[in-house]
């Protein structure tokens, strides 16, 4: 048994100590420099103003366009070429011009153009030399499922010093990413060998997945085969233990000891972040909860809004169902938002967003057993942020269920059983060390997730050098 556990280590270590040493490299890169995103705060800057006074279609009459029947939430921008509707179902979304209820997809570079050029003056981005580059379902940077309903997509490069390039969707004319030459660089050599993303292979979810997670339980299991070893070979002389190598196997057996619970930890919790409801459930709605969180309204009822016109300096309008009932808000700001109730429920206490009575109205029809809602704390073991900066997240707990609610929309952030409860510790905590602890001192935090990540490198290069030997020997 021990001389096939030794075959196994040796041959498996051989073959991912070159993947070990990539992963805690690229992971102090992750660190600091996350994957390109638009952030909420880069989206909502970049909006134009609506004018409340131009013509629109009646908010039912643009649904009924849009042909989607399952429908929830409608939003009012201002694109460069006038207001539009997006009208979002659950699987479908889809633009149409405010002023007729024509569609308002995007497929002209100079309209793309345009509207990259307009989204960047509004946030004092540099774009006098903005160039259309391409058109395409998936690069790089767009390979993130949430794109999906977007595709294709635009780019455009802004020609700033930043090397900033934007992403249109064809199906909004929304901006909905971009990316600077720092984040790209840093992440070719970050995010995109962390998780093994090259575009040709991460565009097919499946088969990324599949691959990944293979690789990473071989790498857990030779991680586990050698901390065995490691404990087992353990020499004592006198009073002290000691290991009975020699040079580069001596060094690979101390630091192996040394760095072992961190990376049995942390490559399993690696390993489970590919997990994708294999052994933890994956948080989604059951079917009877999603029926009655994505209840489709009755449209008609959004004229009722219209008593109440769009604020002068509203962003953005958008009409959500919200436990059978339509309300309106209007973004204001970043950090403000008026929210337009239906005649029938008026709640004063909470004037921007919704209550917690009002919350509870939609998680009484999750389930007979949920509590009184109640507001998460920020430093809840099982945090949830809404958009909105200090906007409410409800927490409402139905039995061994718990549901996150977003007092802003109204969307729905996080169901925890006691399945994705546990994930949270096993993934989360030992990947990201974002124990609550270390979260209240965050320069504690960043100082031991490099140092142990580069302890795990040195160590990686160690089992490097004795692969490359042990190579050698075998020709």
């Amino acid at each position: 048994m021990m001389s096939a556990i030794v075959l196994a280590h040796r041959w498996l270590g051989i073959a991912f100590c070159l993947l070990f040493a990539m992963w805690f490299a690229t992971g102090i890169v992750m660190h600091f420099v996350p994957f390109p995103s638009l952030t909420e705060a880069e989206r909502f800057a970049g909006l134009a103003p609506l004018d409340p006074t131009e013509a629109r279609i009646a908010v039912a009459d643009a649904v009924a366009a849009s042909g989607i029947a399952d429908a929830t939430r409608v939003r009012l921008i201002r694109r460069n070429d006038g207001l539009a509707y997006v009208i979002a179902g659950s699987t479908r979304l889809r633009a149409l011009r405010a002023s007729d209820g024509s569609d308002a997809a995007v497929t002209l570079p100079d309209v793309v153009l345009a509207i990259a050029r307009d989204h960047a003056r509004h946030r004092g981005l540099d774009a006098a030399r903005a160039a259309f580059l391409a058109k395409a379902d998936y690069d790089q940077w767009t390979v993130p499922n949430g794109l999906d309903r977007h595709r294709p997509l635009f780019r455009v490069a802004l020609g700033d010093a930043a090397g900033t390039e934007i992403y249109v969707s064809s199906r909004t004319g929304e901006v909905v990413l971009d990316t600077t030459g720092r984040e790209r660089s840093w992440n070719l050599v970050g995010s995109v060998l962390h998780w093994i993303y090259p575009t040709v292979l991460r565009r097919n979810w499946a088969l990324w997945d599949g691959v990944v997670w293979t690789l990473s339980l071989l790498a857990l299991i030779a991680a586990v085969l050698g901390a065995a070893l490691g404990i087992v070979r353990i020499r004592m002389k006198g009073c002290r233990r000691a290991t009975p190598y020699r040079g580069w196997h001596a060094l690979h057996h101390i630091l192996g000891l040394a760095t072992m619970v961190f990376v049995l930890t942390w490559i399993f919790s690696g390993w489970l972040s590919m997990d994708h409801g294999r052994l933890f459930s994956r948080g989604q709605l059951t079917g009877s909860e999603a029926d009655a969180a994505n209840a489709v309204p009755v449209w008609a009822a959004a004229s009722s809004f219209d008593r109440t016109s769009l604020p002068s300096s509203a962003r953005e309008a958008e009409w959500f169902a919200f436990a059978g009932k339509l309300y309106r808000r209007d973004r204001l700001a970043l950090d403000s938002q008026a929210l337009v109730r239906p005649d029938d429920a008026s709640d004063a206490g909470q004037p921007g967003f919704l209550s917690a009575r009002e919350v509870g109205g939609l998680t009484s029809r999750l389930g007979a057993d949920c509590g009184v809602p109640s507001v998460l704390a920020d430093d809840d073991d099982y945090p949830a942020h809404s958009a909105i900066p200090g906007a409410p997240v409800y927490r409402s707990y139905c039995g061994e269920v718990w549901f996150d609610i977003d007092g802003a929309d109204g969307n729905m952030l996080q169901r925890l059983d006691p399945s994705r409860r546990a994930y949270r510790w096993a993934y989360g905590a030992l990947h990201t060390l974002d124990f609550p602890t270390l979260l209240a001192h965050p320069l504690l935090r960043e100082v031991l997730i490099i140092a142990l990540c580069g302890l795990g490198l040195v160590f990686s290069v160690t089992g490097i050098v004795i692969g490359w030997r042990r190579l050698l020997l075998s020709r």
